[in-house]
């Protein structure tokens, strides 16, 4: 397996939710905390790698898993500190099916991580809004999982499938995955229907939610075509300072499971 401690898959068939958002956001507050994170871009649309200003891709998580290459090679540095990332190309959307002639299609990402040598704190996948092949290579990858779910009405809708994959994987890929947490997102104060969501959601999975709720926040979604985390492009705004206080709960968490 890798040499690494946390392997978080940020995962949630439902596109835009704030998946790649929280994943980047995530990532890079858990650098400013003194960790060493490695994103994995596995997300063909390539949104983490645009909003970190990555521009070389030429060795990316498409080649990983399709023909084995080096996994040392595809990581890059990052313009935050301690944080590194490994980009993709529109190429990986071919991958689902492909997948399904190689060798050992459901750990393709797992062999690649366990090539890295360099010992990371935290490996965060950014996975695609679908439960596909990818998207199973990632739980059969990771430690743990991350479900970013949106406040609005339909946001349970769906949230049963994640969990029966999640439960399939752990069954019969991965026995060592679990639930990292269930962060809610793009929560607007001035609508009660955010709040009834929230309710909702905390009152189906108690202690699973994460106490931090990411905030509806312009600045969020202006960060990634200015190729930054929001944290570096605006610190101070509402979106940035709750990613930071995801980050410190998600280090107490883990500090207490230690």
């Amino acid at each position: 397996m890798s040499p690494s401690k946390r392997i978080i898959a940020v995962a949630n068939q439902k596109g835009g939710v704030g998946k790649t958002t929280t994943s980047v956001n995530l990532a890079t507050a858990l650098a400013a905390c003194g960790r060493s994170v490695l994103l994995i871009d596995f997300d063909p649309q390539g949104n983490a790698s645009t909003g970190l200003g990555i521009n070389d891709r030429a060795h990316n998580s498409y080649s990983l898993i399709a023909d084995g290459s080096g996994s040392d090679e595809a990581i890059q540095k990052t313009q935050v500190p301690r944080l590194d990332i490994i980009p993709t190309v529109v190429d990986l959307s071919a991958a689902e099916v492909e997948l399904s002639d190689m060798p050992d299609r459901e750990f393709r990402l797992r062999g690649a991580i366990s090539r890295i040598s360099t010992p990371y704190d935290y490996i965060i996948i950014d996975c695609p809004p679908s439960l596909g092949m990818l998207t199973v290579n990632a739980l059969a990858a990771a430690t743990s999982v991350l479900v970013p779910l949106q406040c609005e009405f339909y946001a349970l809708e769906g949230l049963s499938q994640l969990m029966r994959t999640i439960d399939a994987v752990k069954a019969g890929l991965n026995g060592a995955l679990s639930m990292q947490g269930i962060v809610l997102t793009m929560f607007d104060s001035r609508n009660k229907l955010s709040a009834m969501v929230a309710n909702d959601v905390r009152d189906h999975f108690g202690e699973l939610v994460y106490n931090t709720v990411v905030p509806r926040n312009v600045r969020v979604s202006e960060a990634p075509s200015f190729g930054q985390p929001v944290l570096i492009y605006d610190l101070k705004c509402p979106g940035s300072q709750a990613y930071a206080a995801l980050a410190a709960e998600l280090l107490r968490q883990e500090a207490r499971a230690a």
